[in-house]
């Protein structure tokens, strides 16, 4: 590529782009339609985003999608947002906004390469098949050079992949270390073959809490594609709401955006619904991606046993199993997680400060972090349901 005009352009509406060159660089391996690795960085996720308000004027999202072309061919693009607050990331720096200010800086507005209101590991920097270090050095370099004429304080790339993350160091960014649990199919023929792999005791509790949460009264429902219909969406709203004021204050999704997820989402979607007398009092949505599901929302209008469990986290291993997909990756958060077989998984991120300061003592923070990341791995892996000799495998 040496010696190649490498053209870069910031767009505030990703159909500037358009969907055929987005997707070429997002997830090449649809091309024939097949399922994309990605379900998030696709063009019809992040548009549904956009089209539905959920991101835009009046939400600290301000998109600023980043293409590179190279040659004349849309090499690479990346999912950039001005961000005005650092809700919505689950890649935590409330600490580093506070401690830049209370020096008197202006951490806001920064930069944030990321899916929003989305935990999930995948490509940030998506390049053309042929195009990989070119297109990512191009893109970094891009959005360094937004993030300092603009005079923002940072830049955040988050929930990158691992490869991602070595390349961002050597070219200069800092890589952080996060962690979150995800369950890990080990070719299982079924539930009881992944039971077979726990200690007896772990055993024992999950069938007891399996048996306890069907016995709500009514009957689980797993539906994806033209299963899912329009009226079903009132519940899941209506969910999601519940959990959003509780966990965040507002919910960072409009209504709107399961309207248009209706429409052009649902074969990317498996909801999971408790029914009873034929209407839903439970749920969780999770996106279904080519090797892994991803558990994104979970509400309720009645308070059942372990009923949470079942629908996210079980249900969630039972689709993967029988689909033969690799993982589930279950979300933000949540040591309750690891005594149903999800463990401690490293996740990753790159950040630019403009700063040099400031950078200097983020840099020292994040080796310091991720010391005590790589323990606590160790250490919660230990505490895992797995029979001992599993364990110390996974170890």
């Amino acid at each position: 590529m040496d010696g190649q005009t490498v053209t870069l352009t910031a767009y505030e509406k990703i159909s500037d782009i358009g969907q055929a060159d987005w997707d070429a660089c997002a997830c090449p391996e649809a091309e024939e339609g097949a399922r994309p690795v990605d379900p998030f960085t696709t063009y019809r996720f992040l548009k549904a985003l956009e089209d539905s308000g959920s991101v835009g004027t009046g939400t600290g999202w301000h998109p600023q999608y980043l293409a590179a072309e190279i040659a004349g061919t849309v090499a690479a693009c990346a999912p950039l947002y001005a961000k005005t607050h650092s809700q919505g990331e689950y890649i935590f720096d409330h600490n580093w906004a506070h401690a830049y200010e209370r020096a008197g800086g202006r951490y806001y507005p920064k930069l944030q390469m990321a899916v929003p209101f989305t935990p999930a590991t995948g490509r940030r920097f998506l390049t053309r098949p042929g195009f990989e270090e070119a297109g990512m050095s191009a893109l970094a370099q891009g959005a360094v050079e937004i993030a300092a004429r603009n005079k923002m304080s940072s830049l955040h790339v988050t929930f990158c992949t691992e490869a991602e993350a070595q390349s961002g160091e050597e070219i200069g960014l800092m890589s952080r270390a996060s962690q979150q649990y995800h369950w890990l199919n080990d070719d299982y023929a079924d539930f009881d073959a992944f039971l077979a792999s726990l200690s007896s005791r772990k055993r024992k509790s999950i069938r007891r809490e399996r048996r306890d949460a069907n016995d709500f009264g009514g009957e689980i429902r797993m539906l994806t594609g033209d299963q899912i219909e329009a009226h079903h969406w009132d519940y899941v709203w209506q969910f999601y709401q519940d959990t959003g004021a509780r966990k965040w204050g507002m919910p960072y999704l409009t209504r709107r955006f399961f309207d248009v997820a209706h429409d052009t989402l649902r074969d990317d979607i498996l909801l999971v619904l408790a029914m009873r007398d034929d209407r839903p009092i439970a749920g969780a949505l999770n996106m279904i991606g080519r090797d892994t599901l991803y558990g994104r929302y979970w509400g309720c209008s009645e308070h059942h046993p372990f009923l949470h469990f079942e629908l996210c986290y079980y249900r969630a291993m039972d689709f993967a199993i029988e689909q033969g997909m690799a993982r589930v990756e279950a979300g933000a958060q949540g040591e309750h997680k690891l005594a149903r077989g999800y463990l401690p998984t490293e996740t990753h991120s790159l950040h630019w400060v403009g700063d040099p300061g400031f950078a200097e003592a983020i840099g020292n923070y994040l080796i310091a972090e991720r010391d005590s990341i790589e323990q606590d791995i160790e250490v919660l892996t230990s505490y895992g349901p797995f029979k001992r000799e599993i364990r110390e495998e996974q170890e």
